[in-house]
């Protein structure tokens, strides 16, 4: 019998144990799975986030524990801050609980650094308004063509 892996509708995927063993998945598998592309997985490997294991071919082969990266990566991400920062704060992060809960600890460098992501946040912001601010006074002062 060779082991396979169910992708349901949902997109998720499940993975099958077979002697014992946990079965791991291939790339676009786990990519649907993690609900990231394969290239935001490659970008991920290349940036030393994951560190996926290889078949004897060289091809990536994803495990349940490489899922857990990914659900700790993504939430660093998200924030604006870059895969430098997620390699230091990626300890920050853990996966907790039946239901695979993100739990954050918030120390002090990734405070800062969250800080300034939002002091960026505030100044793109006010340059947004500013221009707004212009455009509609710019359309209100111009006439139309007849």
């Amino acid at each position: 019998m060779t082991p396979t892996v169910d992708i349901h509708a949902s997109g998720k995927v499940k993975w099958k144990m077979f002697a014992g063993e946990e079965l791991l998945v291939h790339i676009g598998e786990f990519a649907r799975q993690a609900g990231v592309s394969p290239r935001s997985l490659r970008h991920y490997e290349e940036a030393g986030l994951l560190v996926p294991e290889r078949t004897s071919a060289g091809y990536r082969d994803y495990s349940p524990k490489d899922l857990d990266a990914v659900a700790r990566i993504r939430p660093i991400l998200a924030t604006g801050l870059g895969v430098a920062a997620a390699r230091r704060y990626l300890d920050c992060v853990e996966i907790t609980g039946d239901n695979r809960a993100v739990a954050i600890t918030m120390c002090p460098g990734l405070r800062r650094e969250l800080d300034a992501v939002e002091e960026r946040i505030n100044r793109h912001r006010s340059r947004l308004a500013r221009e707004q601010g212009a455009l509609n006074r710019f359309r209100a002062a111009a006439r139309e063509e007849e």
